[in-house]
């Protein structure tokens, strides 16, 4: 039997990242080459001519036109944190390699710090990694296919238009060679046109060449400015067809998915800002059993 390329696609092992990230000089490193790839730029004037300022925790870079001082973690999730970068990298590489999600307390475990701690580094990195999700479009050759969330329930219609399911829209954008490139799992009112059009207006780039299955509603991506091609299964689940390979792996996922982003983009470490990242938006949904008293939040800012 075949194995499935998307679950069986090589990540980053921990012996790897324990090697490019065991200290606080490589992680400042590889955050400063994610922030400043062409060099120091001045967050209020733009200028490149630096100083350092040593003394304290984090060095810090003070512009030579206007004397600003910036650190590697200004603007970003890190701003102003006590913890050591260390800690921080290894809940990026936690969050991102967990198939089925990691809770606040087995992170606080692994990191050595309390709940309250983890459950507020837990959530800023979920946040973050939202707001990076929802800035994405799916842009050029996409696959798009319908699918369902929700476990058995008694009672209730059965299949399409069940009350206990929540209607889900797979989509995945591919490269020239035929590859997959991201990956959006996105809840919608249901498979009908109107929901289909506002869904694609917000996610897929003009100009995009979708293709799905026969269902009549996919037909509503031409609102969007994107050319549509149905392929009618003829009795076939779409899986079974070659033209949805990638498609059909993403939209059986979808429960994995939906918990957390496991394409190879969660795992771009470090996370530049948060306003820079992403992931979907049922991530920090959090309970009351769950949400922590904000009794020592200020550890961490």
């Amino acid at each position: 039997m075949a194995r499935n390329g998307i679950q069986f696609q090589k990540g980053l092992s921990l012996l790897e990242f324990q090697r490019l990230y065991a200290t606080e000089e490589q992680c400042e490193a590889a955050l400063e080459k994610a922030r400043w790839s062409d060099g120091f730029r001045c967050p209020r004037c733009g200028g490149h001519e630096h100083g350092l300022v040593y003394g304290r925790r984090l060095k810090r870079y003070q512009c030579r036109a206007c004397g600003h001082q910036a650190t590697l973690t200004a603007g970003t999730i890190m701003q102003a944190t006590k913890l050591p970068l260390t800690s921080w990298f290894l809940a990026f590489y936690m969050i991102g390699q967990a198939k089925t999600g990691i809770s606040s307390l087995e992170l606080s475990r692994h990191l050595g710090v309390n709940y309250d701690t983890a459950w507020l580094l837990h959530n800023k990195i979920l946040h973050a990694m939202t707001e990076r999700e929802e800035a994405y479009v799916l842009r050029g050759k996409i696959q798009l296919d319908d699918a369902y969330l929700g476990g058995e329930r008694p009672g209730g219609k059965a299949g399409r238009g069940s009350e206990n399911k929540i209607p889900i829209v797979a989509a995945v954008s591919l490269n020239e060679a035929g590859h997959p490139i991201h990956a959006k799992i996105t809840p919608v009112l249901g498979f009908t046109s109107e929901s289909i059009s506002a869904w694609a207006g917000k996610h897929l780039a003009a100009g995009s060449a979708v293709l799905s299955d026969g269902l009549a509603c996919f037909r509503s991506v031409t609102t969007a400015g994107c050319s549509h091609q149905a392929v009618v299964t003829g009795g076939k689940h779409p899986n079974e067809l070659p033209q949805f390979r990638w498609c059909q792996p993403t939209a059986k996922t979808e429960p994995e998915a939906t918990r957390k982003l496991s394409h190879p983009e969660a795992m771009r470490l470090p996370l530049p800002a948060a306003s820079a990242a992403g992931t979907t938006a049922p991530l920090v949904r959090t309970t009351a059993a769950e949400k922590p008293s904000t009794a020592g939040i200020g550890r961490v800012h």
